[in-house]
């Protein structure tokens, strides 16, 4: 089972892919970078694999971040 769950893009070239899947038989949560160049077009290695079990933490921990902790210092 694989699910798109959302795809943001980092830069022209390159989407950070948030989706539902199955590992190993086991499923959770895969937050990867996927590229389109001429050279290759997919998924990198670059992302990380949140099991099933552990994405409540997981949720948690964002919803636990402040945006303005996000925001940029006005520069004086």
């Amino acid at each position: 089972m694989e699910k798109d769950i959302d795809r943001i893009t980092k830069s022209a070239d390159t989407d950070i892919v948030i989706r539902i899947d199955d590992f190993g038989g086991r499923r959770g949560v895969t937050i990867r970078e996927f590229v389109k160049s001429d050279k290759y077009t997919g998924f990198t290695k670059a992302g990380t694999r949140i099991p099933a079990d552990k994405f409540k933490i997981f949720k948690a921990a964002v919803n636990s971040i402040d945006e303005k902790d996000l925001e940029e210092e006005a520069k004086e």
